[in-house]
């Protein structure tokens, strides 16, 4: 069943067709519930948007609508024009009631939009395999996972990917702190040196690869040292790899760095840029001319050394990408990448790939905050807390919908105390609540039965839930074609408080109405089932019990 919204479009979309023989587009039609409860179930403003293609007066417009209506197809009661030219929509009130009967039969797959067959890879996190993932990471991981398990419900083929750095300077200062800690180890003095690592678990691995080897890879050799980079790489992404699964973050596709450099992608791409003519020498440099496509100055590929800036990877890992048949790629930058999105898809137009499938979305900064005063929880790093430290105070659960309730474009303050406050004023409780409270009506009538009608779901509150429930479907893809993630929370919120507000005003088990209990209980589980099912997208456990 497609949401009564997407009814009430092809409904307006034929009596515009016609009325005018226009055609218009479901996304150019407006579909609102009113704040007004007078004004009708639903209102559009379709005769305003279209009085300049039309060249006439809305209400005129607006009364052509009405008349050309498919009312009975529709499920409409009611079309009144109001004010400038909106029409207002009352709906016949079984056309709701159909909204329950729908999920109990599709269950969890209520709200999975059939395949789109558009192929995306989201690439987040990404973090340096040379420590722990901090708050800038867990808001990075939270809202690119919650995307991919909503895009993938909407229809998308989505691919979750981490990009692995393990090539560069800070890989090369890794395997020499790993080195220098396992000669230490051994009884060798070794200098960690100004650029390396001091964490206690480099020291830690360093000391159980010197009781694992000996003296093995003591000698200083180029191959030796490449030991240590290999073993450093494979110790740093087991921690993240563990930090991400308890974080209920998975990735399909791991790509590394070195593998594109050991393939020769890196360089290709460099001799692809020439052969173009988007490349020249100058002061003993290599330059990319991206001020061809719009950047503000040309960006320097290979510096006076001879290393490659980190720009050259980066090119040749995106294209690889294009390559690999995507129809649509998504990184997400933290909030200093941001004048780098412009000479990366630079690069892209340079090497014949359309920069316009290529989204970049910038993860905003995140603070800690408790009572309106910024705190630092972790002693060992600084203000970088970790995820590990900050699900051990506030929870997994409350930490993944924190993460997500915000716009991903604005600044994040973290409330670590409202996280953890075990009330209606913190969001996370205030919707697992909800569903517990759910769970536990329906544990009180486990012989209830599904009706062979809902005529009786009649009272506000009933029709203002139902509302909401068939409001899913349009969420659901809206979310995803948007990747604006915490519109998902904000529909969590309306849908606790619609059922809050239900569960107060109607009496569900009534031992006198056997009739109308079932059609209530049959209401609370839809509830349940969409709820769960939304809590889910953005990686929160629905609670039975509280």
């Amino acid at each position: 069943m497609q949401s009564i919204d997407s009814q009430l479009k092809k409904a307006i979309q034929k009596a515009v067709q016609d009325a005018f023989d226009v055609t218009l587009d479901e996304q150019q039609i407006g579909i609102e519930i009113p704040k007004n409860k007078e004004h009708g179930d639903f209102s559009s403003n379709v005769a305003m948007q279209m009085t300049r293609t039309l060249r006439k007066n809305p209400r005129l417009i607006a009364q052509e609508i009405v008349d050309h209506f498919p009312k009975e197809a529709a499920g409409i009661e009611e079309i009144e024009i109001a004010g400038p030219g909106f029409l207002n929509l009352t709906l016949k009130k079984d056309s709701f009631a159909k909204v329950v009967e729908d999920i109990l039969r599709q269950q969890a797959g209520y709200g999975t939009q059939p395949a789109n067959g558009i192929k995306v890879d989201l690439e987040f996190v990404s973090a340096n395999p040379t420590g722990s993932l901090h708050l800038g990471h867990a808001r990075g991981a939270a809202w690119g996972d919650s995307c991919a398990r909503i895009m993938t419900k909407a229809g998308y083929d989505v691919t979750r990917e981490y990009y692995v750095n393990d090539a560069g300077n800070q890989i090369a200062n890794l395997a020499q702190s790993l080195y220098a800690r396992y000669a230490q180890a051994l009884g060798f003095e070794k200098e960690i040196g100004k650029d390396g690592y001091l964490g206690k678990d480099i020291e830690d691995k360093g000391k159980e690869l010197a009781e694992t080897y000996g003296t093995a890879y003591l000698e200083e050799t180029p191959e030796n040292l490449d030991f240590f980079r290999k073993e450093g790489i494979r110790f740093e992404l087991d921690k993240i790899k563990k930090d991400l699964d308890a974080y209920r973050v998975g990735f399909d596709v791991w790509s590394s760095e070195q593998a594109l450099r050991d393939e020769g992608a890196v360089e290709a791409v460099l001799e692809k840029l020439a052969e173009k003519g988007f490349t020249y020498e100058k002061d003993g440099a290599l330059w990319f001319r991206t001020t061809d496509f719009g950047d503000d100055k040309d960006r320097v590929l290979r510096k006076q050394d001879g290393s490659l800036t980190y720009l050259v990877p980066d090119i040749a890992y995106h294209n690889n990408k294009y390559e690999r048949g995507f129809d649509e790629l998504v990184d997400f930058f933290g909030a200093d990448h941001h004048g780098y999105i412009p000479r990366l898809k630079a690069s892209m137009e340079a090497l014949g790939n359309d920069p316009d499938h290529l989204h970049v979305d910038i993860i905003q900064m995140v603070r800690l905050v408790s009572d309106g005063e910024e705190v630092k929880m972790s002693k060992r790093l600084g203000n970088a807390t970790t995820i590990n430290e900050l699900c051990e105070s506030v929870g997994v659960d409350a930490a993944r919908y924190f993460f997500v309730q915000r716009a991903l474009d604005s600044h994040l303050d973290f409330d670590v105390e409202l996280a953890k406050r075990k009330s209606n004023e913190n969001p996370v409780y205030y919707a697992q609540y909800a569903h517990a409270r759910m769970c536990s009506i329906l544990k009180q009538a486990p012989e209830w039965t599904k009706p062979e009608t809902f005529d009786r779901l009649t009272h506000e509150k009933e029709i203002d839930l139902m509302k909401t429930l068939q409001e899913y479907n349009k969420v659901v893809s809206e979310t995803a074609r948007t990747r604006q993630v915490h519109k998902m929370c904000h529909y969590i919120q309306n849908l606790a408080s619609k059922f809050h507000s239900f569960y107060n005003a109607c009496k569900v088990i009534d031992s006198n109405d056997s009739e109308l209990t079932n059609q209530r209980l049959s209401l609370v589980k839809a509830t349940q089932i969409v709820l769960a099912d939304a809590l889910g997208l953005i990686g929160v456990q629905a609670v039975e019990s509280m």
